[in-house]
Protein backbone atom coordinates (compact mmCIF):
# COMPACT_ATOMS: atom_id res chain seq x y z
CA UNK A 1 0.00 0.00 0.00
CA UNK A 2 0.92 3.41 -0.53
CA UNK A 3 1.62 5.71 1.99
CA UNK A 4 -0.45 9.19 1.85
CA UNK A 5 0.80 11.55 4.37
CA UNK A 6 -2.64 13.27 5.22
CA UNK A 7 -1.10 15.97 7.45
CA UNK A 8 -0.87 19.42 6.90
CA UNK A 9 3.08 18.87 6.30
CA UNK A 10 3.44 22.36 4.66
CA UNK A 11 2.45 23.87 7.89
CA UNK A 12 4.63 22.20 10.06
CA UNK A 13 7.46 23.33 7.72
CA UNK A 14 6.58 27.12 7.80
CA UNK A 15 6.40 26.76 11.77
CA UNK A 16 9.31 25.17 11.64
CA UNK A 17 10.71 27.49 9.42
CA UNK A 18 9.44 30.75 11.46
CA UNK A 19 10.31 28.92 14.64
CA UNK A 20 14.35 28.75 13.32
CA UNK A 21 13.91 32.43 11.82
CA UNK A 22 12.64 33.51 15.59
CA UNK A 23 15.55 31.77 17.10
CA UNK A 24 18.31 32.95 14.53
CA UNK A 25 16.56 36.64 15.06
CA UNK A 26 16.94 36.46 19.15
CA UNK A 27 20.28 35.29 18.42
CA UNK A 28 21.33 38.14 16.30
CA UNK A 29 18.99 40.38 18.61
CA UNK A 30 21.09 39.46 21.84
CA UNK A 31 24.50 39.33 19.28
CA UNK A 32 23.68 42.86 18.67
CA UNK A 33 22.79 43.91 22.29
CA UNK A 34 26.35 42.24 23.32
CA UNK A 35 28.18 44.37 20.77
CA UNK A 36 26.74 47.39 21.78
CA UNK A 37 27.44 46.74 25.51
CA UNK A 38 30.79 45.74 24.39
CA UNK A 39 30.89 49.21 22.28
CA UNK A 40 29.57 51.16 25.02
CA UNK A 41 32.02 49.47 27.50
CA UNK A 42 34.76 50.08 25.43
CA UNK A 43 33.92 53.57 24.59
CA UNK A 44 33.46 54.66 28.22
CA UNK A 45 36.77 53.15 29.24
CA UNK A 46 38.59 55.05 26.51
CA UNK A 47 37.25 58.12 27.59
CA UNK A 48 37.65 57.33 31.13
CA UNK A 49 41.33 56.86 30.15
CA UNK A 50 41.24 60.16 28.38
CA UNK A 51 40.24 62.06 31.16
CA UNK A 52 42.45 59.90 33.24
CA UNK A 53 45.05 61.66 31.02
CA UNK A 54 44.25 64.79 31.34
CA UNK A 55 44.04 65.38 35.02
CA UNK A 56 47.97 64.07 34.47
CA UNK A 57 48.54 66.76 32.23
CA UNK A 58 46.88 69.49 33.54
CA UNK A 59 48.57 68.48 37.18
CA UNK A 60 51.58 68.47 35.43
CA UNK A 61 50.89 71.51 33.60
CA UNK A 62 50.42 73.44 37.04
CA UNK A 63 54.07 72.13 38.14
CA UNK A 64 55.25 73.41 35.07
CA UNK A 65 53.25 76.72 35.83
CA UNK A 66 54.70 77.00 39.50
CA UNK A 67 58.18 76.13 38.57
CA UNK A 68 58.30 78.73 35.20
CA UNK A 69 57.02 81.78 38.09
CA UNK A 70 60.24 80.32 39.84
CA UNK A 71 62.17 80.27 37.16
CA UNK A 72 60.88 83.76 36.30
CA UNK A 73 61.78 84.99 39.88
CA UNK A 74 65.18 83.51 39.57
CA UNK A 75 66.19 85.73 36.48
CA UNK A 76 65.01 88.90 37.55
CA UNK A 77 67.25 88.34 40.82
CA UNK A 78 70.00 86.86 38.57
CA UNK A 79 69.58 90.37 36.47
CA UNK A 80 69.63 92.06 39.66
CA UNK A 81 72.89 90.27 40.94
CA UNK A 82 74.42 90.70 37.45
CA UNK A 83 73.84 94.78 37.87
CA UNK A 84 75.11 94.45 41.55
CA UNK A 85 77.90 93.19 40.50
CA UNK A 86 78.68 95.54 37.53
CA UNK A 87 78.51 98.03 39.67
CA UNK A 88 80.70 96.97 42.27
CA UNK A 89 83.08 95.95 39.09
CA UNK A 90 83.36 99.58 38.36
CA UNK A 91 83.74 100.80 41.66
CA UNK A 92 86.64 98.69 42.40
CA UNK A 93 88.38 99.29 39.03
CA UNK A 94 87.98 103.15 39.66
CA UNK A 95 88.65 102.72 43.25
CA UNK A 96 92.51 103.90 41.66
CA UNK A 97 91.45 106.66 39.90
CA UNK A 98 89.79 108.57 42.90
CA UNK A 99 92.93 108.61 44.18
CA UNK A 100 94.80 110.29 41.16
CA UNK A 101 92.28 112.46 40.92
CA UNK A 102 92.52 114.50 44.22
CA UNK A 103 96.47 113.23 43.29
CA UNK A 104 95.93 115.28 40.31
CA UNK A 105 93.78 118.52 41.34
CA UNK A 106 96.49 119.08 44.16
CA UNK A 107 99.11 118.95 41.65
CA UNK A 108 97.03 121.43 39.23
CA UNK A 109 96.39 123.68 42.42
CA UNK A 110 99.24 126.98 41.73
CA UNK A 111 100.46 129.00 45.42
CA UNK A 112 97.67 131.26 46.40
CA UNK A 113 94.54 129.24 45.15
CA UNK A 114 92.21 127.03 47.40
CA UNK A 115 89.14 125.16 46.70
CA UNK A 116 86.26 125.20 49.44
CA UNK A 117 84.24 122.89 47.54
CA UNK A 118 84.00 119.83 44.81
CA UNK A 119 80.85 118.08 43.61
CA UNK A 120 80.85 114.95 41.15
CA UNK A 121 78.34 113.96 38.73
CA UNK A 122 79.45 111.29 36.89
CA UNK A 123 82.09 112.21 34.34
CA UNK A 124 81.42 116.05 35.66
CA UNK A 125 83.27 117.80 38.51
CA UNK A 126 82.44 121.51 39.81
CA UNK A 127 84.85 123.17 41.61
CA UNK A 128 84.04 126.09 44.11
CA UNK A 129 87.63 127.93 45.25
CA UNK A 130 89.11 131.02 46.44
CA UNK A 131 92.11 132.55 44.83
CA UNK A 132 94.57 135.30 45.30
CA UNK A 133 93.86 136.95 41.71
CA UNK A 134 92.14 136.09 38.82
CA UNK A 135 95.91 135.23 36.72
CA UNK A 136 95.83 132.44 39.20
CA UNK A 137 92.31 131.01 38.42
CA UNK A 138 93.56 131.34 34.67
CA UNK A 139 96.64 129.51 35.76
CA UNK A 140 94.70 126.60 37.49
CA UNK A 141 92.61 126.36 34.36
CA UNK A 142 95.71 125.87 32.10
CA UNK A 143 97.10 123.18 34.56
CA UNK A 144 93.87 121.27 34.38
CA UNK A 145 94.02 121.47 30.90
CA UNK A 146 97.48 119.76 30.91
CA UNK A 147 96.68 116.86 32.55
CA UNK A 148 95.77 113.92 31.67
CA UNK A 149 93.00 113.33 34.19
CA UNK A 150 91.36 116.22 33.71
CA UNK A 151 89.86 118.30 30.54
CA UNK A 152 87.55 120.98 29.08
CA UNK A 153 87.90 123.51 32.13
CA UNK A 154 84.84 125.78 32.10
CA UNK A 155 85.19 128.97 34.15
CA UNK A 156 81.54 129.25 35.26
CA UNK A 157 81.63 132.32 37.84
CA UNK A 158 84.15 134.33 39.26
CA UNK A 159 84.04 137.27 41.27
CA UNK A 160 86.22 139.59 43.08
CA UNK A 161 85.87 140.62 46.50
CA UNK A 162 87.48 142.66 48.92
CA UNK A 163 89.67 140.56 52.18
CA UNK A 164 91.50 141.93 54.79
CA UNK A 165 93.85 144.14 52.96
CA UNK A 166 93.32 142.62 49.16
CA UNK A 167 91.42 141.24 47.27
CA UNK A 168 90.00 137.31 46.81
CA UNK A 169 88.41 135.84 43.65
CA UNK A 170 85.85 133.53 44.15
CA UNK A 171 84.70 131.01 41.20
CA UNK A 172 83.39 128.09 40.24
CA UNK A 173 84.92 126.21 37.86
CA UNK A 174 83.70 123.38 35.83
CA UNK A 175 86.01 120.14 34.31
CA UNK A 176 85.46 116.59 33.40
CA UNK A 177 87.36 113.82 34.33
CA UNK A 178 88.92 111.98 31.75
CA UNK A 179 88.43 107.96 31.56
CA UNK A 180 91.19 105.59 31.46
CA UNK A 181 89.98 104.52 27.41
CA UNK A 182 90.38 108.20 26.33
CA UNK A 183 93.82 108.69 28.57
CA UNK A 184 95.60 105.36 26.87
CA UNK A 185 94.41 106.89 23.35
CA UNK A 186 95.81 110.41 24.22
CA UNK A 187 98.77 108.62 25.06
CA UNK A 188 99.40 107.02 22.66
CA UNK A 189 99.11 109.47 19.85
Amino acid sequence: MARINLLPWREELRKQNQQQFFVFLGLAVILAGAAMVGVHVFVNDAMEFQQQRNAYLEKEIRKLDVQIKEIKALETTRRRLEARIKIIQELQGSRPEFVHLFDELVRTLPEGVYLTKMVQKGAGITLNGVAQSNARVSTHMWNLDKCGWLADPDLRVIQTKKAGDGRESIFTLHVVQVNKKDRVAGNQQ
